[in-house]
């Protein structure tokens, strides 16, 4: 359902290692908003919910709420290194339409929430 590269993956080992909370797992999942429709949401939680689906890759367990697993299907997180540093990239062959910002997008079907002008 979801791919880490190799690169994102070593970036989340180093990060969730420095939570030092063995309980932890990474958190994916969809909202309305952003500039597009919908906005994902990344980041570490240790408490799973009803519905949730959970999976392992690259040796990280991924954690996505029910209802957004249908807008991340064969979602592809990496990991670029750029001059301005380095952030997470989302691939998603979902998305129909994409920010600028790579961060909102939304289907062919679904068109989400967009938020208000100028809100990415």
């Amino acid at each position: 359902m979801i791919t880490i590269s190799e690169l994102a993956s070593e970036k989340i080992k180093e990060m969730l290692e420095q939570e030092a909370s063995p309980d932890l797992f990474l958190r994916v999942g969809v909202k309305e908003g952003g500039c597009s429709g919908f906005s994902y949401g990344m980041g570490f939680d240790d408490e799973e919910k009803e519905g949730d689906q959970t999976l392992e890759t690259q040796g990280i367990k991924v954690v996505v709420d029910n209802d957004s697993i249908k807008y991340l299907r064969g979602l592809v997180i990496d990991y670029k290194e750029s001059a301005m540093g380095g952030g997470f990239t989302i691939e998603n062959p979902n998305a129909s339409v994409t920010c600028g910002c790579g961060s909102s997008f939304r289907t062919a079907t679904d068109a989400g929430k967009p938020a208000e002008a100028g809100e990415c």
